[in-house]
């Protein structure tokens, strides 16, 4: 994550994105967790999985809201961004975890 250190996203759990089939899914960073619901979009350089999500910042105690969009790279890597509603932002790599 281009915002935050290995330490602090590691921090509760290691770090993941979860997508189901169904364009739903779950994520945890640092103390941040929440559920996605996304879409595929198409842009110039080919298609993303756009989302929203909606979770808490057990750090803080806040609800969080905001949106991202993930990118894949090849078969096991992908990057995107996440932004927080009136919050922080960050660039992300992501890395196939094995099933």
């Amino acid at each position: 994550m281009s915002t935050w250190d290995k330490e602090y996203f590691d921090e509760e759990v290691l770090a993941h994105i979860k997508i189901e089939k169904n364009l739903m899914g779950t994520f945890h960073f640092g103390y941040v967790q929440g559920q996605i619901d996304g879409k595929i979009g198409k842009r110039s350089d080919g298609e993303y999985f756009e989302f929203t999500f909606d979770g808490s910042d057990n750090g803080g105690g806040d609800d969080v809201s905001g949106s991202g969009w993930i990118k894949l790279r090849d078969d096991n890597h992908a990057e995107g961004e996440i932004k927080f509603h009136l919050g922080d932002y960050s660039t992300f790599q992501l890395k196939r975890m094995k099933k």
